[in-house]
């Protein structure tokens, strides 16, 4: 009776490790072919620069002196840890008088208040808007707010700004990001910079798997999608919208209710915003140029640090992306934009081939002892699934190869190396938020209210004594 029992389990667990072997195989396959044809097109366009002399360097000073006049918005709520220091740093660097700096506050938030007029030395580029409502509301409302607030600025002075930049409160901005930005603008309606999160000494896996993850999106992804002439989605920092498309995107949403360009109701308003100005033909771009020195140009910034909180951010990028841009943005007729949306939208997709993958290890592990204990002939593997498998196994190495060497390039190949054993992090994470996500998206669909689920901050980059620290 127990050999039967026994014999009964193995056969079960062996069909059902078959059934994940062939699902995962598939998705897999699927999923490396997709990522070796980003990684083609962008080895072409690395060739094609080094062949046409088109290095990452840009001869751009430090501040924007061209005339061209930029609003910079930050929306923030208990930010009072790291606001002063993004305002202190943002204003030193950016001399120039082109600039205003608008900072959304909320009327129950008067320690963030304080803190930023503490820090602004009475420098009359800083503006601070108190909503209207207690918060917290959303960060699109908070934004629509200093965007109203911005129109009233304009209307007094007589003056329209060329663009608005949009930041969080616990960035540190580059010197000449703004002058990048207002040079983008004149050729564009929505302009990028690339996005370097901080190294955390004190977290080097879950912090540390942002950085794996923003070198290679942002140093290759965003690339290849500016060489095609593809959708760009904003990051929602370092990014820049040219103001007269701000405008007639806020009168055809005023019908809707809405007080300004920004979706209130949308989880990820920046990335939609980036999607809306490049995907009905509108010029855009992702700018990745390097400064006099050779530094990147690119927003710097803490990220989540602990488990909880990486899930919960990267939650609300897969709701907003995969789950409300679906139903928000629907899906584009060029055959380009379609490829891209499906990469964006993959999240959850991911996050269950992910959990198969694992629970078919789990199961093979099992059946590894079932048959020390009781002997039984192993799976039979088809010709057609070895090579699947074998494609699978030659892609990973090369995935892996790629993220080491995209990591390597902004911070050393010590990060480089630790960036492959991150990846079992970043899945483990991508997994949880995927369920999540799905969880949360049903429950809006249920008339659950959205609210600003942030990022807690009590670090900042332009702090020394602050990098070893733990962004929560």
């Amino acid at each position: 009776m127990p050999n039967e029992i026994l014999g009964s389990t193995y056969h079960l667990l062996t069909g059902v490790q078959f059934e994940l072997l062939l699902f995962c195989a598939f998705w897999f396959t699927l999923g490396a072919l997709d990522e070796l044809a980003m990684d083609l097109v962008w080895l072409i366009v690395w060739v094609r620069r080094r062949l046409f002399a088109e290095p990452e360097r840009s001869g751009l000073g430090a501040e924007n002196a061209d005339g061209g006049r930029l609003a910079v918005f930050i929306p923030a709520w208990r930010e009072a840890g790291v606001i002063g220091h993004t305002i202190r740093h943002a204003l030193q660097v950016w001399t120039g008088a082109n600039m205003r700096l608008y900072l959304g506050c909320y009327g129950n938030d008067p320690d963030t208040v304080a803190a930023a007029s503490a820090a602004s030395g009475g420098d009359p580029r800083l503006r601070i808007v108190i909503h209207d409502r207690a918060g917290p509301t959303t960060k699109a409302d908070c934004l629509n707010r200093i965007y109203r607030a911005m129109c009233e600025d304009e209307r007094r002075s007589g003056r329209r700004f060329l663009g608005v930049v949009l930041h969080d409160a616990e960035d540190m901005v580059h010197p000449c990001a703004l002058d990048a930005i207002a040079s983008g603008l004149r050729g564009a309606d929505f302009v990028q910079l690339p996005v370097l999160p901080e190294p955390q000494p004190g977290s080097p896996w879950v912090g540390g798997h942002y950085m794996d993850e923003f070198a290679e999106a942002h140093g290759k992804t965003m690339v290849v999608r500016d060489a095609l002439g593809a959708a760009i989605p904003a990051a929602g920092v370092g990014c820049g919208f040219r103001r007269e498309r701000l405008d007639r995107l806020a009168r055809s949403r005023a019908a809707g209710g809405e007080g300004g360009p920004f979706a209130s109701e949308c989880l990820t308003e920046d990335y939609e915003l980036g999607m809306l100005f490049s995907s009905d033909g509108a010029p855009a771009r992702f700018l990745r140029l390097r400064d006099q020195q050779g530094r990147l140009i690119a927003t710097r910034a803490f990220f989540p640090a602990d488990l909880a909180a990486a899930v919960r951010q990267k939650t609300r990028w897969v709701h907003g992306i995969a789950f409300q841009s679906w139903d928000r943005l629907g899906w584009s007729r060029r055959p380009l934009d379609v490829w891209m949306a499906l990469r964006d939208r993959r999240g959850p997709l991911t996050a269950l081939v992910l959990a198969a993958s694992y629970a078919w290890l789990c199961v093979s592990g099992v059946l590894l002892l079932l048959g020390l204990l009781w002997p039984t002939p192993s799976m039979t593997v088809t010709p057609v699934l070895q090579l699947a498998l074998a494609f699978c196994l030659v892609s990973l190495i090369w995935r892996m190869a790629m993220r080491f060497a995209f990591t390597t390039r902004e911070y050393g190949p010590a990060e480089g190396l630790r960036s492959l054993l991150r990846i079992f992090v970043g899945n483990v994470i991508a997994m949880i938020a995927g369920r999540r996500a799905l969880v949360a998206y049903i429950g809006t669909l249920r008339g659950r209210r959205i609210v600003w689920d942030k990022t807690e901050h009590s670090a900042h980059p332009a702090v020394p004594s602050g990098r070893g620290a733990l962004a929560r």
